[in-house]
Parts: structure tokens; C-alpha cells; sequence
């Protein structure tokens, strides 16, 4: 009885050494802000183009006007100025400019510039590889060149490039 208790008290002494050599744990990495957290889902790891190839679409008022946007892309980045530039974008949106979220909530954003898209809150969701964008361009000040009538309910699904 003595040699196995004897036994039954080395395993048990072995194993809280063998426990007690698992190293240092990792330094705990920071918890990311709610916006550090936006930014990435909109610029990945500081640049992220989002564009129509590969299957994305463009509807307004719920008709799809792909075919107008035939190539577009938005490149987002976060830079310390957070800039973005855009191409095929059939005057819908400035070529270039530079971006803010719109309040605290981080799940819109606002591009700088005169075409119709600038200055309106652009609603965002992100999921893996594509991004969905929202807004709408009231009536008043919807005219291209006062000749193409923009005015709308725009969801532009981009796919990650």
C-alpha cells in the first residue's frame, strides 16, 4: 500500500511540474476600437480595392444599371488623411478625395468632392469578400451636366479586387 501511494504522489508531483513548464504566457494583444475595427473591414491592412469584376452589381430605385458602372472601382485606404479614388464611376463619384465615417457608429462614412455621391452618408456591411454600399441622392441637384438625372436609391455590391 505504502508503494503505491509512494507511486500516486510522484505522478501527481510530476504532473504539476510538467504543467508548471509551459513557458510564458503571450502578451495579450490590444482590443481594437469599434472604428479601428471599421476601418479594416473598409481598407484591409491600409489599401483595399472594392470593384464590380467578379460578380458585383449596381442597382437604383431597385433596377440593376450594372452596365453603367461596367469596371468601377472604389480603392479606400487608410492613410492618416483616410483617402479614396475611384474610376468608371460615371460622374456618380469624384475621381478622388478623402473619406470620414458619419457620427460614432461606424457603419457609414461620407466621401469628399462635387458629384452627386459627395457629402451623403454611405451606409457599409462588409462580409468576407464583398461590400455593400447604400445611399441616396435626393432630387434637387441630381443632374449631371443638367442632362442625366441621378436621383435615387443607389446599392452598389462590390466585391473585393
Amino acid at each position: 500500500m505504502k508503494s503505491i501511494l509512494y507511486k500516486l504522489f510522484i505522478l501527481v508531483v510530476g504532473m504539476i511540474a510538467i504543467q508548471s513548464c509551459g513557458g510564458e504566457d503571450p502578451e495579450p494583444r490590444p482590443v481594437k476600437t469599434p472604428e479601428e475595427l471599421a476601418i479594416e473591414e473598409l481598407t484591409g491592412d491600409g489599401m483595399q480595392a472594392w470593384g464590380i469584376d467578379g460578380g458585383g452589381s449596381v442597382e437604383r430605385d431597385g433596377a440593376v444599371i450594372t452596365d453603367n458602372y461596367a469596371e468601377f472601382e472604389l480603392v479606400m485606404s487608410s492613410t492618416s488623411s483616410k483617402l479614396y479614388t475611384s474610376k468608371n464611376n460615371n460622374d456618380l463619384f469624384d475621381s478622388a478625395g478623402t473619406w470620414s465615417f458619419a457620427g460614432t457608429n461606424f457603419d457609414k462614412f461620407i466621401l469628399s468632392g462635387t458629384k452627386p455621391a459627395a457629402d451623403r452618408e454611405i451606409s457599409f456591411t462588409q462580409a468576407g469578400e464583398n461590400l455593400k454600399l447604400t445611399f441616396t441622392i435626393p432630387a434637387p441637384g441630381a443632374r449631371i451636366n443638367g442632362i442625366h438625372a441621378v436621383a435615387g436609391s443607389y446599392t452598389f455590391n462590390l466585391i473585393k479586387q
